[in-house]
């Protein structure tokens, strides 16, 4: 978070997935104009959500935004490319 606050360009990858795009702290995930967001990212990842590497209680466990300019999505042998 310290270098995102400098400079907000980031890259993302995975198996399936690479991108680039700009980051944003959104704040504490228990910040009451979190909490909607904070709900459905809980749903989201339920399968891994509480596998003890997420710590609510600890105020630097934050939610960060992610706004992608452009990436590839890799599916079923399908290559897909976007630009924003």
């Amino acid at each position: 978070m310290k270098h995102i606050r400098e400079n907000s360009t980031v890259a993302i990858c995975g198996e399936w997935f690479s991108g680039h795009g700009k980051a944003e702290n959104l704040g504490y995930i228990r910040k009451e104009e979190n909490k909607e967001l904070a709900n459905k990212l809980r749903t989201a990842f339920a399968s891994w959500y509480d596998n003890g590497h997420t710590n609510e209680n600890d105020t630097d466990t934050v939610i960060l935004k992610i706004s992608l300019n452009d990436g590839i999505l890799y599916s079923n042998g399908e290559r897909f490319e976007f630009t924003n």
